[in-house]
């Protein structure tokens, strides 16, 4: 399932590095390396009267006018059920995370949600992750902001049912969204929201990091989507060469997603191909 995503028409920083996980994170988030400062080729880019940075936020998901998704359905039917990310759905995250620099929305924040810690069950996290992507969606409408961003469904351990996403996010909307994360998931769940069901961290372990060193920061981004393929199946882990696996338990519905500005459509129009 892909949802709807406004295409952006902001530049893009370049990319190469290195980091590390920090291997005990419940939430895989990603740790700083060694950041140098260094000079970049390219000036800071701005949206349009909004100096560009990044500040905490919650999720990302595709800035657009609401329309129909296409969610739920037979591609999220109980009977619909996974344990690993396959060779064609790995093939597209990674395809998707490229893309998003293409059309300069890289991502910039790392978030997850302990759907089954709000309450929400198995056979519901799809929806969930769904309505969130949607709420998280008007908001950042409202406020004229476009991004990109992908996820991935994991079961597995005590943390039961959840998701790991990527994003981009603006700097300037994020006490916004600040202020709506919680009652969001609290209308998803019908419950009262409990501590650490929603972890946000910016990808390189500091804000502005794109920008101010763009090699750093892509290898973060490399980083954090290996953890988020780390519950791929025995040929996909062969094909990609991936270091780092870990069952990713079962899942109900759709195992990952894209928004629709990265994925195999918007790929193929821009370049002609879906890769």
């Amino acid at each position: 399932m892909t949802f709807a995503a406004m295409p952006c028409s902001e530049p893009h920083a370049g990319h190469s590095g290195a980091l590390k996980l920090h291997r005990d994170e419940v939430f895989g988030e990603v740790s700083n390396a060694v950041d140098q400062p260094q000079s970049v080729g390219n000036p800071p880019f701005r949206r349009p009267g909004t100096p560009f940075a990044i500040k905490y936020i919650t999720s990302g998901v595709a800035a657009h006018s609401p329309q129909r998704t296409g969610r739920g359905g037979a591609r999220n039917h109980s009977k619909r059920e996974s344990h690993a990310l396959t060779t064609v759905q790995i093939g597209n995250l990674k395809a998707a995370e490229r893309h998003s620099r293409v059309i300069g929305l890289t991502f910039t924040r790392m978030i997850s949600i302990h759907w089954e810690a709000a309450g929400v069950p198995l056979s519901g996290m799809a929806k969930a992750t769904g309505r969130f992507l949607d709420l998280l969606t008007k908001a950042l409408a409202r406020h004229g902001s476009c991004t990109a961003w992908l996820w991935v469904h994991e079961n597995c351990g005590p943390k039961g049912g959840h998701c790991h996403l990527l994003a981009h996010v603006p700097a300037d909307l994020v006490p916004v969204i600040t202020k709506l994360k919680r009652g969001w998931l609290r209308l998803i769940s019908g419950q009262p929201y409990r501590k650490h069901v929603i972890k946000s961290r910016p990808i390189g372990a500091r804000l502005g990091v794109e920008v101010t060193n763009p090699n750093f920061h892509a290898a973060n981004v490399e980083a954090a989507l290996a953890y988020m393929l780390k519950g791929a199946n025995r040929e996909a882990a062969i094909q990609f060469d991936l270091k780092r696996l870990h069952p990713g338990g079962r899942v109900i519905g759709k195992r990952c997603g894209v928004s629709q500005n990265i994925g195999p459509k918007a790929r193929k129009a821009e370049h002609g191909t879906e890769n």
